[in-house]
């Protein structure tokens, strides 16, 4: 069967985080069971941010026994890329089904489209964009006509797909406000045990003496960095609490400025360690080491 895989980002943009690790992880097995499989995508690179695309990444690579298809973006808005002509490289290639990957994009819209003109099965799947987009929180007026916009697409993505993958209970009845008929399915993300693996000695590279609390994710007020530094600030002076020490490893998604700003005000440098742009076996070698 052949199969398309279609997201915002890919490898080696690492830093946009589940819907890169989820096409690859998905790429992988799947080509491994023997069918055609592509990740259809932007030419975004990886650095410390969501807006260096590369023209000089290969067009098309291969990667195991899976493709990635890159096509330029030649305009984005915050996360919202348009790459146009990723759209006749899907329709050229014919593909027997397609799986879209995080639906508040313009790659979705040309999944959506693309499985109506070759009249295939439409697969989506999100990881989480639809409540806790980085930017849900800003007041500009631009960026909520986007998210109406957005919002009507999704809505039409969700009714027209053939099945739509949740990962777990949450999503799910995200999913079944938007639409209630029973074709959502739990599958939960998987492990890529061979990844799980790293020579890396975290506390020795970086220094750190105590235990550490670890946070992984994008730089965004979204995903409550605040609260975590808000929560050191009320404990950092209590007995039990005077080794432990905060990690936070990411990319700047709009809020590394003021979290360093927050750190500074609280006077918690001592306290807390930041990591930008971490390599992956680090943040492997991280997730063995902390306590939590």
């Amino acid at each position: 069967m052949k199969i398309a895989l279609v997201c915002p980002a890919s490898l080696p943009a690492t830093q946009f985080g589940g819907i890169v690790f989820l096409a690859v992880d998905l790429a992988r097995e799947i080509s491994e069971l023997g069918h055609d499989v592509t990740i259809y995508t932007t030419d975004l690179d990886f650095s410390n941010g969501s807006n260096k695309f590369n023209r000089e990444l290969p067009r098309l690579e291969k990667i195991k026994k899976f493709k990635i298809n890159r096509t330029h973006v030649w305009f984005s808005f915050k996360l919202f890329f348009v790459n146009s002509s990723m759209s006749k490289q899907i329709e050229d290639d014919k593909p027997d089904i397609i799986h879209t990957i995080g639906l508040r994009s313009y790659q979705s819209i040309v999944a959506w489209r693309a499985s109506k003109k070759l009249k295939i099965p439409l697969v989506a799947s999100d990881q989480g964009g639809l409540t806790t987009h980085p930017f849900f929180n800003e007041s500009d007026l631009l960026l909520k006509m986007l998210y109406r916009i957005q919002n009507f697409f999704i809505k039409k993505i969700i009714d027209d797909a053939t099945a739509i993958s949740a990962a777990n209970e949450y999503e799910k009845e995200i999913f079944s406000n938007l639409n209630g008929r029973s074709k959502i399915e739990i599958i939960r993300n998987g492990i890529n045990l061979e990844t799980l693996v790293s020579k890396i000695d975290f506390k020795e590279k970086y220094q750190i003496n105590s235990r550490f609390v670890l946070f992984v994710g994008r730089f965004s007020k979204s995903k409550g960095i605040e609260n975590l530094i808000n929560a050191l600030n009320i404990i950092k002076n209590e007995e039990k609490f005077l080794d432990v020490h905060l990690v936070i490893m990411g990319v700047d998604f709009g809020y590394e400025q003021k979290m360093e700003e927050l750190i500074k005000k609280f006077d918690l440098s001592e306290n807390i360690t930041v990591i930008k742009n971490p390599p992956r076996e680090d943040v492997i070698s991280a997730y063995g080491e902390s306590e939590f």
